[in-house]
């Protein structure tokens, strides 16, 4: 009677098994329209998908766990502006020039040190109005230090990344509101 039992046990465990991998997959397939859901609503939808798809952590996170990833994008594309300024700080020496990546490094610094903090702690808080102004002033500081330069900026790609990343994540957090 050994054969019988083998295979009822192997039904038995088969059962059980299916429904929990297919609540798996519904439950990942849910979280990749969230991100897809909620990325169409943005100015960057394509944008918004490659940064929250390629985060780990957007697999269990809601629409306030997405913007509180993107919020460290900012941080993240604020840095490298940072890195960025002070490499051609180092190697300028042109006085208006100078003037302007020190203009564009305090602006950076205030997406880093107010913006991002703001952006954080009022999602932390459950108040996303001030959240998406945190992420829309990170945008504006971004426009500025474009827009500081006599000529070409040679943060353009830094400046328009930080820009395109903050109004994404002000149109995620609008969408708390």
């Amino acid at each position: 009677m050994k054969p019988p039992s083998f295979i009822f046990y192997t039904v038995v465990i088969a059962t059980i098994s299916v429904p929990a991998a297919t609540n798996c997959r519904v439950v990942l397939l849910n979280k990749a329209n969230l991100i897809e859901e909620t990325c169409k609503q943005t100015p960057h939808q394509n944008l918004c998908i490659q940064y929250l798809s390629s985060d780990p952590r957007s697999a269990d996170a809601d629409i306030a766990g997405l913007a509180l990833i993107m919020v460290n994008v900012i941080k993240t594309k604020a840095n490298n502006a940072l890195d960025k300024i002070q490499q051609l700080l180092q190697g300028s020496h042109e006085h208006s020039q100078k003037e302007a990546l020190n203009s564009c490094a305090g602006r950076y610094k205030t997406i880093l040190e107010a913006d991002v903090a703001q952006a954080i702690a009022a999602l932390q808080k459950g108040d996303p109005k001030f959240a998406e102004d945190g992420a829309n002033d990170a945008a504006v500081e971004a426009t500025s230090c474009e827009n500081g330069f006599s000529g070409k900026s040679p943060l353009t790609n830094e400046n328009n990344a930080t820009h395109d990343v903050a109004v994404t994540t002000g149109a995620i957090v609008r969408q708390l509101l």
